[in-house]
């Protein structure tokens, strides 16, 4: 039976991206997005609710996301799904993230400056 793990989010991010070295030396980059869902109730007052997704990019994805983007900074991203495990006073704490696969940047720019749209080469990441 054919399987998608496949997903895509617009929001804003949270804080300033960070970037670290795996021991192999591969670069991944971290950062938090923010995607809120606004409605209506039926008094007709607005409400919203703000998801936060911890987002993974990897080599040169990576790369161009700690130099290009910024708290705040308006995006599209496609990745998928991954879960991670680790092992906190004993206990096993599991956590999900978003590993990026494809990135748009949409905030407004000046009109002589070109739009950017950065795909990652499959198999870069580290599992």
């Amino acid at each position: 039976m054919p399987t998608l793990n496949r997903v895509q989010l617009i929001g804003r991010l949270g804080k300033d991206p960070e970037s670290k070295f795996t021991p192999t030396g591969k670069k991944v980059c971290h950062f938090s997005l923010a995607v809120t869902n606004r409605w209506k109730d039926k008094s007709g007052e607005t409400k919203e609710s703000t998801e936060w997704v911890n987002i993974e990019a990897w080599g040169r994805l990576g790369e161009v996301c700690q130099e290009f983007l910024k708290k705040g900074s308006l995006i599209f991203v496609e990745g998928r799904l991954k879960t991670d495990k680790y092992e906190e006073k004993g206990e096993t704490r599991y956590f999900t993230k978003i590993v990026a696969q494809s990135l748009q940047f949409l905030d407004k720019r000046p009109a002589d400056e070109p739009l950017m749209s950065v795909e990652e080469v499959p198999g870069e990441y580290e599992f």
